[in-house]
């Protein structure tokens, strides 16, 4: 029992601190890089650390004989939906709020575990607890009035809230079905083995895009300082992040993770507010704390 609870409280600690990374990251860090095209940005997060993890995790190409077909495909889906998809939509979104309400498009992409649990019942076969749909559309109802407030978003507008929401939807939607092939793929590996593999299995899919679209021309346009952000982001929030939080994830449960990374937004709301001065408005905090609440009864519906 002892050595159970060590174990999750490693665990919890592991999640929860991965998880503040990301809600530095997607307030002060990525934000910097907004000078250069989002393709070829989230290229480099992934190529830079990738090369990097070459020089001291090369053994990890050895556990490819052990690989079956299904852990290809894990990869490939882990690489696909959390590593091209998922980044490139998310950064979009920040992109597109140019630096204000950044942590409301941080607490919309926690809407991932509803497409988790969906997803979830369909590939792991895992039955949805009777409330799911009452706590999922409380949640997407919230998510709403916490992007938009009581205004009424149209298409034909020039604010870029929408899309941004949009965007930031859509990684939800992937992150949370990453999430669910993470979890099968680490059944068979360790996160050492997950991480890298995930890293090179999306610089791959990554480098084709961005020969394919001509993205690659962004290079020229890339500062010292953008590079300098790009090594921060790749050893810290990247790939540091991604260790940390599959290290947490191979001993807690679904619940404890979910509430873990809960500190994410929380941490974003924190951060925009030092480093942004934003202030969400009375409308759109009720709306996050529903939402919130709404996220975590529903991760609770599979226990």
């Amino acid at each position: 029992m002892k050595f159970r609870n060590n174990q999750l409280l490693k665990g919890t600690i592991a999640i929860s601190f991965s998880a503040i990374l990301w809600g530095f990251d997607g307030v002060v860090l990525t934000p910097r890089l907004h000078n250069l095209g989002v393709d070829w940005v989230v290229f480099v997060l992934h190529a830079f650390p990738f090369l990097l993890m070459n020089l001291f995790l090369f053994r990890e190409y050895k556990n490819l004989k052990t690989f079956i077909k299904q852990d290809y495909l894990m990869l490939f889906l882990i690489a696909f939906f959390g590593g091209a998809v998922g980044t490139v939509s998310i950064v979009k979104a920040l992109f597109l709020v140019n630096f204000e309400q950044l942590s409301v498009v941080v607490l919309l992409q926690k809407l991932q575990p509803i497409f988790a649990i969906i997803l979830a019942s369909i590939l792991l076969k895992e039955k949805i607890g009777k409330h799911f749909l009452l706590w999922a559309a409380l949640a997407i109802v919230a998510s709403y009035f916490l992007a938009f407030g009581l205004s009424i978003p149209t298409l034909t507008s020039d604010d870029n809230t929408l899309h941004a929401a949009l965007y930031a939807v859509l990684a939800a939607f992937s992150f949370g079905s990453s999430t669910v092939f993470s979890k099968k793929l680490l059944q068979n590996h360790n996160f050492i083995t997950a991480t890298f593999f995930r890293y090179g299995f999306t610089s791959l899919i990554l480098l084709v895009f961005v020969l394919l679209s001509g993205s690659y021309v962004e290079f020229y346009h890339t500062t010292s300082i953008n590079w300098i952000f790009f090594l921060i982001i790749g050893l810290t929030t990247g790939s540091g992040a991604i260790f940390i939080y599959y290290y947490g994830l191979r001993r807690v449960k679904a619940i404890v993770a979910t509430i873990s990374e809960l500190l994410f937004p929380i941490s974003a709301i924190l951060f925009d507010y030092l480093f942004n001065n934003s202030i969400l408005s009375p409308v759109q905090i009720i709306s996050a704390l529903v939402m919130v609440f709404a996220i975590i009864r529903l991760s609770n519906l599979k226990h």
